[in-house]
């Protein structure tokens, strides 16, 4: 599968090196023909183009790389890397389009289109439109932010060649030249998707949740296993595209022996890499109490005075120790409230005043993936 991935990547990166070397050529020699800096500029963001997709083969391979000592989780994340790098290339080609449509309309040219420039023009424009659909819509398939990335720029590239495009059909009709105006316009346009671009890859670099959906999944999933009563803090690391490690709590009952905790927890490794492709290499243990009512009654105590608070989520891993004279739990409060912490301590203060004989332990448990 992971073979068959970087195969597709690579494929569709050469094609669209193919695509935009021949549009350079075309595009080039109209633009010199024809006195027209905005198909000059043109020509200049498809051959960025041809150097994005050799990035992201590049790229490709070396996020490709077998794990070994110093790297055991492998090299996925440099994909991220060069997703950064075809994005700032977006960035960069809006930049230098912006510049020299700014030029043009400090000091205009005479353009000279011809019936030849225009059938290059429209030629592009299909072949860009066609392109970025099939690359974008690749990349979703096989979560490739670098195609997905290489895809939007196509698209800019095609509505860039319509301006152009219409700017020489008015042009034409009425003598008035627009192509600078219109340059202006599409440069932001492209600016503003190679700012987005860069800060979605960035993200990916730094660390983002994990979608919500397959968070929710995951711990319906678990949740399903016989015994277990609940699923907590699951946290997942992302090491490239589609590849998660990830660890999480469950609810047992107090009742059950390690052997029978041990085989759930295999069943439950076992069963998530099946369906989800994401190993659960730790599985924690919170042990729910059955045998002494006095205890549930504490812990449904504690559970209301909790949930009494507003941004309050959740509430798990109930512990309690007689002997010890200790009460723990883990709360989870909305990243909505202003002031985590001192909610956290608010509610703390509250169950240590009412619990004075006991050592009180809440910690502020953090919602990474719902």
């Amino acid at each position: 599968m992971k073979k068959s991935r970087e195969n597709t990547v690579v494929k569709i990166s050469l094609l669209s090196i193919v695509a935009n070397l021949v549009l350079v050529g075309f595009k080039a020699f109209v633009g010199f023909l024809s006195n027209s800096i905005a198909i000059i500029s043109d020509a200049i963001n498809n051959l960025s183009d041809a150097l994005s997709s050799i990035i992201t083969i590049i790229g490709t391979k070396l996020a490709g790389k077998a794990p070994d000592k110093k790297h055991p989780y492998g090299y996925g994340r440099l994909e991220y890397m060069t997703s950064l790098t075809v994005s700032a290339i977006v960035l960069y080609a809006g930049i230098t389009a912006l510049v020299e449509s700014v030029k043009k309309i400090i000091q205009p040219e005479t353009p000279d289109y011809s019936t030849i420039t225009l059938i290059i023009l429209i030629a592009g424009i299909v072949v860009k439109f066609a392109l970025g659909l099939y690359v974008k819509k690749t990349g979703k398939r096989i979560h490739s932010d670098s195609l997905v990335a290489s895809g939007t720029d196509a698209f800019n590239d095609a509505i860039l060649s319509i301006s152009v495009l219409a700017s020489a059909v008015i042009y034409l009709l009425s003598g008035i030249s627009l192509e600078a105006y219109v340059g202006v316009l599409v440069s932001l346009f492209i600016i503003k998707t190679g700012i987005d671009l860069i800060r979605k890859s960035v993200n990916n670099i730094v660390g983002v949740r994990v979608e919500s959906s397959l968070s929710r999944k995951i711990k319906k999933e678990v949740a399903k296993e016989e015994n277990v009563q609940g699923a907590f803090d699951l946290v997942l690391y992302d090491y490239g595209p589609d590849k998660y490690l990830g660890s999480i709590h469950i609810e047992v009952p107090d009742t059950l022996t390690v052997s029978e905790v041990d085989k759930i927890s295999r069943r439950i490794t076992k069963n998530i890499l099946q369906k989800y492709g994401v190993i659960l290499h730790t599985i924690g243990v919170y042990s729910v109490n059955t045998k002494d009512k006095a205890i549930t009654k504490i812990q449904n105590d504690i559970k209301d005075i909790i949930f009494s608070h507003q941004g309050v989520l959740e509430m798990h891993g109930f512990y309690y120790d007689e002997e010890d004279k200790t009460i723990s739990c883990d709360i989870i409060i909305d990243f909505a409230v202003e002031d985590r912490d001192s909610l956290c301590k608010h509610i703390y203060e509250e169950i240590q005043e009412k619990y004075k004989d006991y050592k009180v332990h809440i910690t502020l448990d953090i919602d990474a993936n719902d």
